[in-house]
Parts: structure tokens; sequence; C-alpha cells
């Protein structure tokens, strides 16, 4: 069997003939995406962890501030103006108050067959343009952003075949925290979608089934863009829920089985139809 996209991509960074799941290669990385949810921090390692700081080609970097604009704290905006002077000084491709990191990147800069390390969990959605995009934490960005190289875990390829329809009655809504989730929900075939913490809270309170992983009623989880407002508001639902335990950060789940996402993503079609049947 030949390789995915993903696996052809990331031999191609690792200058291999083949790779497979479960493999571990080093690769050169085609592009580095840092918003303000951590640069500060990158930045800070940069100047006080480094013998000799520098960046192996700084024509790769994008740095974009989308998270908090205009800046909701003086701590913010401190951590926002480091991230500006450092860009201003090295050269760094700067992008303030002009759309979501994952937006700008897909617009200007994804492209096909590239290999591309984000610091945000959403980089995944690269994958829409044929690039390969991952998120790192910002102690893996550094070291991308000095030695323009990293590790990759190849990973699996999960297929699902869906077969049936499901019930007239049963209307299907996509609900995202950002405009990339939903989009990706209304190719997947819901009816309608929406993006946002008020479209959320409004939609979960009328909702009679809600699905999703764990930390959607977890407040700041999946990197701070589950709210208090949107936890409470899918927890206290009158709906029924079925959730992934997928773990989050400083959060472990203890008494479950551990199990493949495919395995989870199985286990929760399986409930949902007994629940909409019901």
């Amino acid at each position: 069997m030949g390789m995915t996209i993903a696996e052809k991509i990331i031999a191609r960074a690792a200058g291999v003939s083949e790779v497979r799941p479960g493999d571990i290669h080093t690769v050169e990385v085609d592009r580095l995406m840092s918003n303000d949810g951590t640069t500060h921090l990158t930045i800070d390692m940069y100047h006080n962890k480094l013998k000799h700081p520098h960046i192996a080609d700084v024509n790769k970097l994008v740095w974009i501030v989308d998270h908090n604009v205009p800046s909701d704290s003086p701590k913010t905006a401190a951590s926002q103006k480091k991230m500006r002077d450092f860009a201003k000084e090295h050269g760094i491709k700067f992008y303030e108050g002009q759309g979501v990191c994952h937006q700008i990147m897909m617009e200007n800069h994804v492209c096909p067959g590239e290999l591309i390390f984000g610091a945000d969990s959403h980089t995944c959605a690269y994958g829409a343009l044929g690039a390969f995009g991952t998120g790192v934490g910002c102690t893996d960005y550094l070291y991308a952003m000095v030695t323009g190289k990293s590790w990759v875990l190849v990973p699996e390829t999960l297929r699902f075949n869906l077969t049936g329809k499901l019930p007239e009655q049963v209307e299907l809504i996509g609900l995202g925290t950002n405009a990339l989730a939903t989009a990706a929900m209304l190719k997947a075939g819901v009816k309608r979608g929406a993006t946002g913490e008020n479209a959320i809270c409004i939609s979960a309170a009328a909702a009679d089934l809600i699905v999703g992983p764990i930390g959607i009623i977890i407040p700041n989880a999946m990197m701070g863009e589950i709210t208090p407002r949107i936890a409470e508001a899918v927890g206290s639902a009158a709906a029924k829920k079925v959730l992934l335990p997928v773990s989050q950060n400083h959060f472990e789940i203890v008494g479950v089985e551990p199990k493949s996402l495919a395995s989870l993503v199985k286990e929760a079609v399986s409930r949902i139809l007994t629940l909409v049947e019901a």
C-alpha cells in the first residue's frame, strides 16, 4: 500500500523515501507560526536559555496577534509588545488584528506539501490545503526556530465510513469556537453551523443532544477556547451529552480504559444512534 499525503510530506521533510505510522523522524520545517498566546514565553527562553541565540531562517517565521485584540489587561499588553518588538528587531513577518491566525496563514502562507509547525492546537487545519500542520508547545517551537529542524511522530490515518440515514426529524448543527472548526463540520455534512461563544451558548440551551470532547465542559480548556460561559452553558444544558474522554491540559481522566481516537469516535457514534432511535 502506498503512503498517505501526510506520510509523503513527512518523508520529503525527513529526506527519506518512505515512512510508516509510529516512525519518528527528524524533519526540516517549512514554516513556523506563533500567536500571542505563547510567543512571549518563546522570546523569554530565546534570551535566557540559549548560549548562542539565533534564528535559522527568519523567512519561515510568521507571528500573529489574534487571541486578545485589543489586549484585555496590562499583562497581555506587555506580552504583545514584547512580541511586536522582537518581530520588528529580527524582521519577522508580523500581523496584528487582521484576523484569526489560521485564516491568515491559509490565505497568505500555507502551500500544499509543506510541513508546518504552529504554536496552536488548530494548526492541523492546514491539511485542508494539502499541507501537514501540527501544533507544538513553545519549547519545541523555539528548537525549530533556532535549528530549522525538529522531530515528528508519523501519525496513524483514520478512515470513517458512515452508512444509512438519520431520521428526518434529526438536524445536525455544527458549533465551533473558531471559523475553521465550523467550516470543517459544514464540509462533513451538518445542516447548519455557527461560530463563537454566543452561538454555542444559545444553541446548547435548545439542543436535545450535545456531542464533543470532554473539554467542552471544562472552563479554559482547549488552550483557552472554551470560555467559562461556554462550559457553563454546555454543562447546564438539559440536553443529553456524549463526551469523548480526550485528555486536556492539567486534567487527567482516571478509571477510563485508554483507547485510540478512532475507537472513541466509533463508540460515540454507536451511542448517538442508540439515543436518536430511542
